[in-house]
């Protein structure tokens, strides 16, 4: 099940100030942001088996169509948060936007596997800078801190709504031509650019950009996922594969001496004192790799080995979805009951039972089974991740907020693009389908287990009645 949290939002102690003018357009264009980068990630699995048939490319290539998306994205969200203060938020928000319109035009006209997997790396860097610019023009359209809250919730109401509906229509886009999944980006996009010129511009302010890092966080991500994936096909022994995670160990090395001896580091490494902080980043890590290998996994079994239709498989993610959202709605006040550390710890033993169930039974073939075991998981996920985000910005200082929000949100997408590359490869080297899956499943859950049993060491906090 896609996550329906929304990422970290900074902290912040404006004091009571009247809404921006055209507040709530900003809020509908923020809206509707969020909702297009978690769509275009939910949506586009159940259209990997038909995208394979007619475009080629194996199970590579429907790793790399979804890894291509969320390594960019991962890749360039600390940038991309530096963009906005830089050039206003407004400003990076339009590029953003058409960045990302233009990248679905070039997915949906792809005569190739390689042509889309690029568009999709563009979609990528378009999502990366639309995600904080967004979050950065709500803060400004609402300057009061509660009705900020208010209008946070509203924005991150656009992530639950594309988790239920990404997976059921994606399986009727599908169902007439995969391409619609990304033509159905372009209308939105155009109309978010022509609504977006009617909010005032946004103030700038000097930020230093830390080029360094970002080349190598681009070099050791990149070089990560390609060896993982291709790993998985020619083999961790063959010497281009040896050679690229040679690379990508090099570049992470060099990555971390250049946040610590930085004047300006794009990831300053004095947040990781913080316990709090590193188990946070830890369970954010898990929960993105249990949530887009289940997703990836389970959509492929779904239609590749029981035969289903991209529609019907869609439909089979409805329940889940909507206890997802049960369980974001339940994650605040449980939070506030209990503390953070009951729905972390119960959020995440909920994703292990359903994927143990789901890797119990996944040889009756039973499309029903498969419907109850997902529903643990997107509920337990999203129980879980709102208190997480409590605990990331609880474990910094206010004034690092920002920044640590930015480095837990690339935690997250890391994870998944790693799950991604690592759950593919397990599958495409395995004699059958149903070993590489179960080999998966048991990996997450495992990975869960243990970042469930290490957040047993969240700090509780007074409890509220």
């Amino acid at each position: 099940m896609p996550s329906t949290s929304s990422p970290v939002p900074a902290a912040d102690t404006s004091a009571t100030a009247p809404d921006a003018p055209h507040a709530r357009t900003v809020l509908a264009i923020g809206s509707l942001g969020f909702f297009l980068i978690t769509l275009d990630i939910s949506i586009v699995n159940v259209a990997l088996p038909n995208i394979t048939r007619e475009l080629g490319g194996g199970t590579s290539g429907q790793q790399w169509t979804i890894d291509g998306y969320t390594l960019v994205f991962a890749s360039l969200l600390l940038f991309a948060g530096n963009l906005a203060d830089r050039i206003g938020a407004k400003r990076a928000l339009g590029l953003g936007i058409a960045t990302f319109t233009l990248a679905s035009a070039a997915c949906a006209a792809a005569p190739g596997i390689g042509v889309l997997v690029a568009a999709r790396c563009l979609q990528g860097a378009g999502a990366a800078v639309m995600l904080p610019a967004s979050m950065a023009l709500i803060r400004e359209g609402f300057p009061d801190t509660r009705r900020r809250a208010r209008a946070l919730g509203v924005w991150a109401v656009g992530g639950a709504v594309a988790a239920l509906v990404g997976q059921p229509l994606g399986g009727l886009l599908t169902t007439l031509d995969w391409r619609w999944v990304f033509t159905i980006n372009l209308p939105v996009g155009v109309g978010m650019v022509l609504f977006l010129h009617t909010v005032a511009r946004s103030a700038t302010r000097p930020a230093l950009f830390d080029w360094a890092g970002q080349i190598l966080a681009i070099v050791a991500l990149a070089g990560l996922v390609y060896g993982l994936i291709e790993g998985g096909h020619a083999g961790f022994t063959s010497p281009g594969v040896v050679v690229t995670l040679a690379v990508a160990a090099a570049a992470i090395v060099a990555f971390l001496i250049v946040q610590a001896r930085g004047e300006h580091p794009m990831m300053p490494l004095k947040l990781f004192r913080s316990k709090g902080f590193r188990i946070a980043l830890s369970v954010g890590f898990a929960f993105m790799v249990g949530n887009y290998g289940n997703v990836f996994t389970t959509s492929l079994f779904l239609q590749q080995y029981l035969g289903l239709s991209p529609l019907r498989a869609g439909l089979v993610y409805i329940p889940s979805a909507v206890f997802a959202i049960t369980g974001n709605l339940t994650s605040g006040p449980v939070t506030n009951r209990f503390g953070p550390r009951v729905p972390v710890v119960a959020g995440q033993a909920l994703m292990v039972v359903g994927l143990v169930a789901l890797l119990a039974t996944v040889h009756v073939r039973s499309v029903l089974i498969v419907a109850l075991c997902l529903i643990p998981i997107g509920a337990g996920g999203s129980l879980a991740m709102p208190a997480v985000t409590g605990v990331v910005l609880d474990g910094v200082d206010p004034g690092q907020a920002g920044t640590a929000s930015a480095v837990f949100n690339t935690f997250r997408q890391v994870g998944g693009a790693v799950a991604i590359a690592v759950f593919g490869s397990l599958i495409a080297g395995s004699p059958t389908f149903l070993p590489g899956m179960r080999t998966s499943l048991a990996i997450a859950a495992t990975l869960l287990l243990g970042t469930a049993l290490l957040s047993l060491q969240v700090r509780t906090r007074a409890a509220t009645p």
